[in-house]
């Protein structure tokens, strides 16, 4: 059986977005490019959020919103200072990104599986 956060485990990766977002498909690339780079075998989820309800709701940082096991990928994100449907842009060291950094990515796939 498997055991959350810990080998074995077979974390799930939600993608929420907002309709016609224009960086889901690089952003569901990178997430694609670091499971097979770490070998990791996840359950890949894209949800959409149509509307103000559904982002109060789901507490949707914006689109796209990247989660592992239902934790924002993005470190010191949670709880979200703003919650809306929209476009999200990602505070990276000396830029803004429209995607999530790689590192930030990979890091929380390893602590989910427990190799971090």
């Amino acid at each position: 059986m498997d055991t959350k956060g810990g080998p074995g485990h077979r974390p799930v990766v939600e993608v929420l977005y907002v309709q016609d977002c224009p960086h889901i498909p690089a952003t569901l690339a990178l997430i694609q490019r670091v499971l097979a780079g770490l070998s990791i075998d996840a359950e890949l989820r894209t949800t959409p959020v149509p509307d103000q309800a559904a982002a109060d709701q789901a507490r949707f940082a914006g689109s796209p919103t990247v989660r592992v096991d239902g934790h924002d990928v993005e470190p010191g994100s949670e709880p979200p200072s703003e919650i809306g449907v929209g476009c999200r842009l990602y505070r990276l060291e000396h830029r803004f990104a429209a995607q999530p950094a790689e590192a930030w990515v990979r890091a929380a796939l390893l602590r989910a599986v427990g190799r971090s």
